[in-house]
Formats: structure tokens, C-alpha cells, sequence
């Protein structure tokens, strides 16, 4: 049995209705917000049938906008970091909007994630969705180019969980999203995800410099690094490492995009997440070149008393690696770098990008 409904999900200070989309398929529950065309939750049963939310999540949608920015959300007009915010456009430079050390993260410091988006629902085959639009006008955070992007989230019988993004615009622009996701399998806000496995089908990935971009020259093989995610690795194992001078430079942790085996377009398997305690496992596929992974090295500033994720009243939204967000996406700073997957939307050459979520359980 499939389900979609819409309830209000909040007020933001300004006085702008954030409101909730339900998607319900089977024994799969998906909740998305019109803020910044948020996953709000995403709930499914382990080994016995227990279902929990495994989305990590203020209870406040406001904190959505400060201590738990990104949290889920849709990021752009690019996701992750152009460095100094300069692209070298066909017009020439174009200067972007900065919001990070001096360098532009994830489309500005009023990015796609803190906008109200456009609604609208949907009845597919195999199950039922969500579609969110929203019109990106001309020098929006510096990018050049009226965009028109939208999102459809989608939710099958089979538990799937499918993202479909597309954009157009009238003028050369970088573009790229992701989803801001960060995952606990464990069903509890309070863990960390020191016990979860992850696998990751890449066999290199971008070292970084101490503002997190890429460094000058080719990927490196991950073989014999913290980053050999070829077979499932305990990421408690790694977390905390300091002895490996790229992930003391994340904070102790990941921070890192690693080039996903196979064709840029082409869907295929980039990792799977699991909990061996309670058998949860996601499989993330995307169309994407690359997958940014992010351990939450750095905690959050503490929520006003009361807020953060209701288990714990007046803690941190987000408390150090107690989520893992897969990223799929372009690789950081690519629209500065020739050398990675071009990113530039053009007129009449529209953007198309795909990611599923396979939820599940093993014995």
C-alpha cells in the first residue's frame, strides 16, 4: 500500500510555512520538507522488524536555518567548495558569493538549502512521490543564469528511495547538487556510527589541503590508505586516526571525495552503509562521478534548551560522528579544475542526475 500527504511541519521566524511531505510505501516511511527540499526522515525495519528514522534531524525546522544547516537538505546552485569562490566563466571570471574561509560551500551563504521550495505530488507505477521546484534568477548568489531546478523524490513498494534531479537555464553557469543526508542505521540519536560498515566502490580518491580543497594533480589510489573503503570497513577503526595527515586535516575523520568506478552518467552502485546490530543496510547507486563522504568531524554548536533531536533535549543537532552523509555529486572545486567531469549547465543541454536508496535488512 502506497501513500502521499502533505501536513505543515512548522513556522520560520519571518513568519514563511515549512510544510512536510509523508511518502509511504510498504513498511518504508519517507518525510521531505519544502525547506531546501529537505529528507527529513526516512524509516524502515532492522533484522526483527523494528522500524526507526535513520536521518538525523532537528526537531525544530527554525535550527534548520542555523545550528543544523544543510542537515538533509538539497545544496547549490554547486555542491561542496569552489575555491575563493572564481570560476573562470566563457565570458570571463565570475566572482561568487563566499561563505567558508573565503571560498563559496554549497552554492553560498544563501544557498539552495534555506530556500521554501515548490510542492507538488505524484502517483508512479511502482509507488508514490514528490516533486520540488524552485526558480534560481540571475546572479543568485553570483551565479550567472536564470535556473529552473527540480527534485522528485520518489518511493517504491520495494523500499527504494529515488532521487531525480533536473535544471535548465538560459546562460552558462556551474551547477551541481547533492542531498545533505547524514545516516545513523542504528535508529538512535544519541550513537555514534563508530559500529556502522561502510563500502565504497571507488578506487581512488581527491587528497585535500587544509581548506578541504583538492590538491593539485591526478586522484590517488586509496589502496593501502585510511580511505580503502574495497571492502566493508568499521569506521570506528578510522575515526580518531592521528596518525594519517588527510584525515587529521578533516577535523579526524572523513571529508573526502572518492572517484566512483564506472561512467559519469551511468547508474551503478557507489557504497553500501550497514549496522551489523540491527542488520540495517542502505545501498547507495548514483549517476554522479564522485561521493563526497563526511563522518561529522565537527559538532555543531549547541541548540537553544529544548531543541536538538528531542532524545537528548538542548544537545547538538548534530553531535561529532554521530552521522555519515553520502554525498554524490561532482568533484569539489571541479568548475576551477579542466581536468575533472565538466559541470557547466548550458542552454538547451539540460541537467540530469540520479541517486537511490535501497533500504533493507539482513539476518
Amino acid at each position: 500500500m502506497s501513500d502521499v500527504f502533505c501536513s505543515p511541519a512548522g513556522t520560520l521566524a519571518d513568519g514563511r510555512t515549512v510544510h512536510r511531505w509523508r511518502l509511504a510505501a510498504g513498511a518504508v516511511r519517507a518525510d521531505v520538507l519544502t525547506l531546501g527540499a529537505s529528507l527529513h526522515a526516512l524509516s524502515f525495519p532492522d533484522r526483527t522488524g523494528q522500524s526507526a528514522d535513520v536521518v538525523l534531524t532537528p526537531d525544530a525546522v527554525q535550527d534548520k536555518l542555523t545550528v543544523a544547516r544543510y542537515l538533509g537538505a538539497t545544496v547549490g546552485r554547486y555542491a561542496n567548495r569552489i575555491a575563493h569562490g572564481l570560476v573562470p566563466g566563457p565570458d570571463g571570471p565570475v566572482q561568487l558569493s563566499v561563505n567558508e574561509n573565503g571560498h563559496t560551500l554549497h552554492g553560498g551563504p544563501d544557498g539552495f538549502d534555506l530556500r521554501i521550495w515548490d510542492a507538488s505530488p505524484f502517483r508512479a507505477a511502482d509507488g508514490v512521490g514528490v516533486a520540488l521546484t524552485l526558480a534560481s534568477p540571475a546572479g543568485d548568489q553570483g551565479f550567472p543564469g536564470n535556473v529552473e531546478v527540480t527534485v522528485r523524490y520518489s518511493l517504491s513498494g520495494a523500499g527504494e528511495l529515488r532521487l531525480d534531479y533536473s535544471a535548465s537555464t538560459d546562460a552558462a553557469t556551474p551547477f551541481g547538487l547533492t542531498n545533505h543526508a547524514y545516516w545513523n542505521l542504528s535508529g538512535s540519536r544519541r550513537s555514534t556510527v563508530h559500529d556502522h560498515e561502510l563500502y565504497v566502490a571507488a578506487d581512488s580518491y581527491t587528497p585535500v589541503d587544509s581548506a578541504l580543497i583538492p590538491l593539485p594533480g591526478p586522484p590517488q589510489a586509496v589502496a593501502g590508505t585510511p580511505f580503502d573503503l574495497t571492502g566493508p570497513c568499521r569506521l570506528g577503526l578510522i575515526l580518531d586516526r592521528c596518525d594519517d595527515e588527510q584525515l587529521a586535516l578533516a577535523g579526524g575523520g572523513y571529508d573526502h571525495n572518492w572517484v566512483l568506478r564506472g561512467e559519469c552518467g551511468e547508474l551503478r552502485l557507489a557504497a553500501v552503509l550497514s549496522h551489523p546490530a540491527t542488520g540495517r543496510v542502505i545501498e547507495c547507486l548514483t549517476t554522479e562521478p564522485g561521493l563526497q563522504v563526511y563522518t561529522a568531524n565537527t559538532p555543531s554548536a549547541p541548540a537553544a534548551a529544548g531543541q536538538g533531536f528531542g532524545e537528548a533535549p538542548g544537545s547538538h543537532p548534530l553531535r561529532r560522528h554521530t552521522g555519515v552523509a553520502l554525498e554524490t555529486q561532482h568533484f569539489p572545486n571541479s568548475p576551477r579544475r579542466p581536468d575533472y567531469p565538466p559541470t557547466w549547465l548550458r542552454p538547451g543541454h539540460p541537467y540530469r542526475s540520479t541517486t537511490i536508496y535501497r533500504t533493507g535488512a539482513v539476518g
